[in-house]
């Protein structure tokens, strides 16, 4: 079973908004998944996009390297977390003279997709029998 992993750090998104749309395509095959992340009308749909498209071509690259075919289609997301990242603090002006905080918050998001379907690779013992 094929496996492969993709990370985006900082995603200047809070991490309670991505989640929202991280949990619709949580264990859904890769080609329902992108169908989700292109019509959801979130902001962080586009960056998750991305990095399901890159854990898709890491695990195509992986199968290049061992000269196996891997159907991507059959692939699954197994796991997706979406982490806090880094929180930038910031000043706002208010009133009598206060000032406020403002929280801009960051994530981290990976994701993780398996399964798929490894073409078997023509042995010798095979080409012999034929």
């Amino acid at each position: 079973m094929a496996t492969a992993v993709a990370h985006a750090k900082n995603l200047s998104i809070a991490p309670r908004k991505v989640r929202l749309v991280a949990d619709l395509i949580r264990g859904k095959k890769v080609p329902e998944a992108r169908a989700i992340l292109e019509y959801t009308l979130k902001r962080s749909a586009l960056p998750l996009r991305k990095l399901l498209d890159s854990a898709v071509a890491n695990a195509e690259n992986a199968a290049a390297e061992k000269h196996d075919r891997l159907d991507t289609d059959e692939m699954v997301v197994a796991l997706i977390t979406v982490d806090q990242g880094l929180t930038l603090k910031r000043w706002r002006a208010m009133p009598r003279g206060r000032g406020v905080r403002i929280r801009k918050r960051r994530s981290h998001v990976s994701i993780r997709i398996s399964g798929g379907e490894r073409a078997p690779k023509a042995s010798a013992k095979a080409k012999t029998k034929e």
